[in-house]
């Protein structure tokens, strides 16, 4: 009997959370923590945490195991989102957990009772955990649920090398769409929901107000729904140019959005911040049209009450996504990606690996690189 292999140990270049170098195992060449118990190991990894507003770690922490009805994705794809660059630059808390809820990856362990995904699966993830029970759910309105917690933000999330989430948060990737755009499903399910809620079809010329990931994601959304005539407003030049390269009719300079050349049925706010944008939306919107609201605003917005009443505008708010009857907002941007993977793959403009999130986030924030979507790889 040859005598048995001793782990090696090797410094990670970066902080460790439990305050020790990571040993891995010689035979399986996993991360492991010092045996524990009876002999058992302890399964590590590497995630994102955000200490304080502006400052990324990357800390070691011990993988997480599917229980019944889980399933464990090792993560391939993870977008940082405008929600997250609001925590990132002050305007919001941090997330107590790993951020990142827009997650593409691999099935890599179920658990029992799982019967929808199997292992070596590739899926993307509907970040949403619901109670299943509630009035809202039953009526697949699950993102009103009283208890919903989101990956990435109450929970932790996907810039990591594996998360866990229940078996109904995944979705099956189509075999020509990319880990990359998987990524971009869930951003892409946020702008179906607000066409959606807005009743855009073959007969509403519609204008979207910003032209980030969002916005473009929009442009492609409104698309895909025979919008006759789609208008986007962009402020950086190369905002501007991918939303034409999209198909968007007519691209606009913020400050010209009254220029629109067909009166929006539907208007799609995708800004926040501090942004006049509800103003511009119910003073250019058409009569009888309505605002759907996407964007995170950091103030109370300002507009006109007597613009919205004589013109008999709807003004809502558009929370991610959901399920109202039929099919959901998901599997409707799972069809697009299947339909568009090409000009989905073009908003990706950064990928950098999970060691170098910080950096990652400050060029996301930082407009003057020419991001439009930065994707972390925790896979390097």
């Amino acid at each position: 009997m040859r005598p048995p292999k001793r782990a090696r140990r090797l410094e990670l270049p970066h902080r460790v959370a439990c305050g020790r170098p990571t040993t891995y195992d010689d035979e399986s060449g996993e991360p492991l923590a010092l045996l524990s118990g009876a002999g058992k190991k302890r399964l590590m990894q590497l995630e994102a945490r955000a200490p304080e507003a502006g400052r990324i770690e990357i800390v070691e922490t011990e993988r997480p195991e599917p229980g019944s009805g889980e399933l464990r994705v090792a993560v391939e794809r993870c977008g940082i989102c405008g929600s997250d660059l609001h925590f990132f630059t002050g305007h919001q808390p941090v997330p107590p957990h790993c951020p990142g809820h827009e997650i593409s990856g691999t099935v890599d362990a179920v658990g029992t009772g799982v019967r929808s995904v199997k292992e070596g699966d590739r899926v993307a993830i509907e970040p949403l955990v619901r109670c299943g029970a509630c009035r809202y759910c039953r009526a697949g309105d699950y993102h009103l649920c009283p208890s919903l917690q989101i990956h990435g933000l109450m929970i932790p999330g996907g810039m990591a090398t594996s998360l866990v989430v229940p078996d109904y948060a995944a979705h099956l990737l189509p075999g020509q769409v990319p880990s990359e755009v998987g990524a971009l499903i869930e951003p892409l399910a946020v702008t179906v929901h607000a066409l959606r809620l807005a009743g855009v079809g073959s007969d509403t010329p519609v204008l979207v107000l910003g032209a980030g990931s969002v916005g473009l994601l929009a442009v492609t959304a409104a698309r895909h729904l025979e919008a006759p005539f789609v208008a986007v407003t962009g402020r950086h030049p190369h905002q501007r140019e991918l939303a034409a390269a999209l198909g968007a009719d007519q691209v606009l300079e913020p400050d010209d959005v009254f220029s629109v050349a067909e009166p929006p049925r539907a208007v799609i706010e995708t800004v926040g911040g501090k942004a006049q944008t509800v103003s511009d939306a119910v003073n250019v919107i058409d009569r009888g049209g309505t605002v759907a609201v996407v964007g995170v605003f950091d103030t109370t917005p300002e507009f006109s009450p007597l613009f919205m009443l004589v013109k008999e505008v709807r003004l809502v708010g558009s929370m991610i996504y959901n399920a109202p009857g039929g099919r959901s907002d998901f599997e409707i941007a799972l069809d697009i990606a299947r339909e568009r993977s090409t000009d989905l793959r073009s908003l990706i403009t950064h990928t950098l690996p999970l060691e170098q999130a910080q950096h990652a986030f400050e060029t996301a924030a930082d407009k003057s690189t020419g991001a439009v979507k930065v994707l972390i790889d925790p896979t390097g």
